[in-house]
């Protein structure tokens, strides 16, 4: 299996945010567009590098500090246009069929668009790139959700933005940001919101926080899915014949609530030492739901591709694993069973079939 053979292969990816996955050049060009003068550095190869050096802090606080430069360019139609276009193609290049990609509509104000607006331009963008990618032959389904920062006060706002464009393009809310002294029951009108409207909801939860982030993402916000949960270790003990899970854990286990895993992501943040110490495997071999995911294409300097490659690498995966891993993010897919079913049966399964021979 090489990186060549795996970018073949059909691959969802549900948790990658927009502002974390522009092109270098991309940066450069809008920033010289619309004034933005206090860019690292000045060339695309210089400017990329930056962004993976900075990443590579080991604190998710001082790794969220590069966003700065990505959303400073996304304040203008043209500007977050053209980040959801290029998101797409880029994702649809690395066979990615289907994709939920998150940004924080709050946060591309500064020229004066609403919130409508920003969510407007940005589905028009994901449509366009989509458009592009099925001319390409590489046909993709993008899925937008919307986060609210868990730092601010406008997560009801957000979660009624979300309802409101849910029939146009927007699958879902979610909270993200620094997890510390931020927990998610700070925003239980929003999340009961979106319960009483049946709408879809992905909490960042358990990735810089313990196990008390997971605990209310799941019982007092009522989450779908766990945006990383890699911190849902703090409740698996081992013992002499197999690791025992704790009430948390079994929960999450039982319910089939799926883990957003973002492995070179959460090896930048400090959620764990390293590759080789995800709990990737050991929950995989304990059958929670795992998903593979990007977070941060720009900051990582990956893909999706990469990403798997790195897991079967590092744990010996083949095929078969990989395919379970997108049919897990399939079944967890925001949109609805009967479109997620002929994804798997009619893109996913085929796909993997000439891979497994």
């Amino acid at each position: 299996m090489t990186l060549a053979s795996i970018r073949q292969a059909p691959k969802a990816v549900l948790h990658d945010h927009l502002d974390g996955g522009l092109r270098p050049a991309t940066v450069l060009e809008l920033a010289a567009e619309c004034g933005y003068e206090q860019l690292p550095a000045h060339d695309a190869e210089s400017l990329g590098q930056w962004f993976r050096d900075a990443a590579d802090s080991g604190s998710l606080e001082r790794y969220l500090e590069t966003f700065a430069h990505t959303v400073a360019v996304m304040q203008t139609p043209e500007g977050l246009r053209r980040v959801a276009r290029e998101c797409a193609q880029d994702l649809a290049a690395d066979g990615v069929v289907y994709a939920e990609v998150r940004f924080a509509p709050e946060q591309h104000l500064e020229r004066g668009l609403s919130l409508d607006e920003v969510v407007e331009h940005t589905l028009a963008g994901f449509t366009e790139g989509a458009e592009q990618a099925a001319a390409d032959g590489t046909p993709i389904r993008v899925i937008c959700l919307l986060t609210a920062m868990r730092h601010a006060a406008r997560s009801l706002e957000i979660a009624e933005l979300a309802v409101r464009f849910r029939d146009r393009g927007v699958g879902g809310f979610d909270i993200a940001g620094a997890e510390a002294g931020y927990p998610p029951s700070r925003h239980l009108d929003a999340f009961e919101y979106m319960r009483a409207n049946c709408a879809h909801v992905t909490i960042h939860a358990g990735e810089a926080f313990g196990l008390p982030s997971i605990h209310e993402a799941v019982a007092f916000c009522g989450c779908d899915r766990l945006g990383h949960g890699v911190r849902i270790t703090d409740d698996i003990f081992d013992s002499e014949t197999e690791p025992r899970l704790g009430l948390v854990a079994n929960y999450v286990r039982d319910m089939r609530i799926p883990l957003e895993l973002c492995p070179s992501s959460n090896v930048q943040t400090g959620a764990v030492p390293s590759l080789e110490k995800h709990p990737f495997d050991l929950l995989a071999r304990l059958r929670f739901r795992v998903t593979v995911n990007t977070d941060n294409r720009l900051m990582s300097d990956t893909d999706m591709s990469r990403e798997m490659l790195k897991l079967v690498e590092t744990f010996d995966y083949g095929w078969s694993d990989l395919e379970r891993f997108t049919i897990n993010a399939m079944k967890s897919a925001f949109i609805p069973f009967p479109e997620r079913l002929r994804i798997i049966d009619e893109v996913i399964k085929p796909g993997y079939a000439v891979l497994i021979g």
